[in-house]
């Protein structure tokens, strides 16, 4: 996994830009670094974006962040629990439409549809219950009151992931992080999906970025170049562990990570099993049964 930096957030409101407000939640981990970035965008009738867990102080910081305007909407990036389920009780509160790509396997692959419909179980975190008023589709564009933001379908971490962008900015959710590089986890991540979605952000050319874990994201078009070249690396990695011998995805991952903790260390083998599934489909592994976390691959 890569990284930037020791975080010093703190939970709570910080005012980012002049119409760009980060409420952090109070859910820190190894895989939410500091924990879930929510956004409140613009002065009037702000939009929340990624209301976050489900969590009463949350939906607190959130409100008096908000400072008794009224919200013009909420928008998920994707509905994994840590980013969307405190959605229902923020638009109560609020009185506001909850505008999403779609339910939580919507933008799902067909082959990981597939590997999903063969028995290979959803990651976790997936928000089986989400639900949303208004869909955004792929340029779809919200009007706000200091201009346009249009929404950019770009699954590959979850298949209904969105990245929103106006004014030169964007925010990113799980597509690019701040501090680390994205888990993909089978089968609602697909790394062939997640590559053509960050070559498709960097295309925008955007001044900055907002993610959904850990501070902005300052040079984009770096950190999207280093992302690609990172996920090439490790191919480049299975590859020659795989010339030398075959190897589960758990297996594997320990080969190319070394010991790691837990839960990373699930998250790390979910990724691998990504990178070796997208290896089998382009004919260059092998897989002694169906393919899953408890298959060998080998070196086509």
């Amino acid at each position: 996994m890569t990284r930037q930096g020791k975080e010093t957030m703190q939970p709570g409101p910080a005012e980012l830009a002049p119409d760009v407000i980060r409420v952090l939640a109070p859910n820190p981990s190894a895989l939410t670094g500091p924990g879930t970035n929510s956004y409140i965008l613009g002065r009037q009738a702000p939009l929340v974006i990624d209301p976050g867990p489900e969590d009463p102080a949350h939906l607190r910081a959130l409100m008096t962040a908000l400072g008794g305007r009224p919200c013009g909407g909420i928008v998920v990036t994707h509905a994994h629990l840590d980013h969307s389920a405190l959605a229902p009780a923020l638009a109560q509160a609020t009185g506001a439409p909850v505008y999403a790509f779609g339910g939580p396997r919507a933008g799902q692959s067909a082959t990981m549809a597939r590997l999903e419909a063969a028995g290979l179980p959803a990651g976790p975190g997936l928000d089986e219950g989400f639900r949303f008023d208004r869909p955004l589709g792929h340029g779809a564009v919200l009007q706000t009151p200091e201009g346009p933001m249009r929404a950019l379908h770009v699954p590959g971490h979850l298949g209904n992931h969105l990245c929103l962008v106006r004014n030169g900015m964007g925010f990113s959710g799980d597509l690019v992080l701040g501090w680390t590089s994205t888990a993909i986890v089978p089968p609602q991540g697909d790394l062939a999906d997640y590559r053509a979605s960050l070559a498709l952000l960097q295309r925008e050319g955007l001044d900055i970025l907002y993610p959904g874990h850990g501070e902005p994201v300052t040079d984009p078009a770096a950190r999207i170049a280093m992302l690609l070249s990172h996920r090439q690396e490790r191919e480049d990695q299975l590859r020659a562990a795989l010339a030398e011998a075959p190897g589960t995805p758990a297996a594997l991952a320990l080969r190319l990570y070394g010991p790691l903790p837990e839960g990373v260390a699930a998250a790390a083998s979910a990724t691998v099993l990504s990178h070796l599934l997208d290896l089998l489909a382009r004919g260059l592994a092998t897989c002694d049964v169906p393919p899953g976390p408890a298959a060998s691959f080998a070196a086509a």
